[in-house]
């Protein structure tokens, strides 16, 4: 099964191009023009296990939305496609994060039905040149774009860069869960997702 994929995508906003491979050993070269997403990339790419090789030219001069909601649709995309006909794999995954004092709960469904449920707050408005609240809306694109259900809760924690971190790694290790081979199958009633 093949699980990889390159990517270009080019507005009058930003410029993407890379290569995603869901079957990699977590391997990651990102270049965002976002420190903070930068290492939430690799997070993501490590805990998950896919090998990424990204970068963005954005205009950040504007402000980093436009980057940082590419850069999942991209994702999201890349992710849809690589998978295939997701025959054999588990589906489903939930995975509980610990980042030190802070708890997350990412539950994932590979349905074809794109939806996101995210329940969390944070306390500050940026992470170096990050904008705390495009967490949320990174993952709703990703999730749309890949046509996920994702359901994603900040269980408890205090610090923000916590918080964001454990999301991401939680992202990536449900992931990494829900898309393991685990029959020859379609696990779906339906015959197809």
């Amino acid at each position: 099964m093949n699980r990889k994929t390159n990517f270009h995508r080019k507005t009058n906003e930003t410029d993407i191009r890379g290569q995603l491979n869901l079957a990699g050993k977590g391997v990651s070269e990102v270049q965002t023009g976002i420190g903070f997403l930068d290492h939430m990339l690799d997070l993501w790419a490590f805990h998950s296990g896919f090998d990424l090789t990204l970068s963005c030219q954005g205009d950040l001069h504007v402000c980093a939305h436009h980057s940082i909601e590419d850069i999942a649709i991209v994702l999201g995309n890349s992710f849809f496609e690589a998978l295939g006909d997701r025959k054999g794999i588990a589906r489903y995954a939930t995975v509980f994060l610990p980042m030190d004092e802070t708890l997350t709960r990412t539950v994932i469904d590979i349905s074809g039905r794109p939806c996101h449920i995210f329940h969390g707050d944070f306390g500050t408005e940026e992470i170096g040149s990050f904008p705390v609240e495009m967490t949320q809306h990174f993952f709703n694109s990703f999730a749309t774009s890949a046509k996920l259900t994702l359901h994603q809760e900040i269980v408890y924690g205090s610090n923000d860069h916590h918080r964001v971190e454990s999301l991401f790694k939680g992202f990536g290790k449900a992931l990494a869960q829900a898309i393991t081979v685990t029959t020859d199958k379609i696990p779906s009633s339906k015959g197809v997702l």
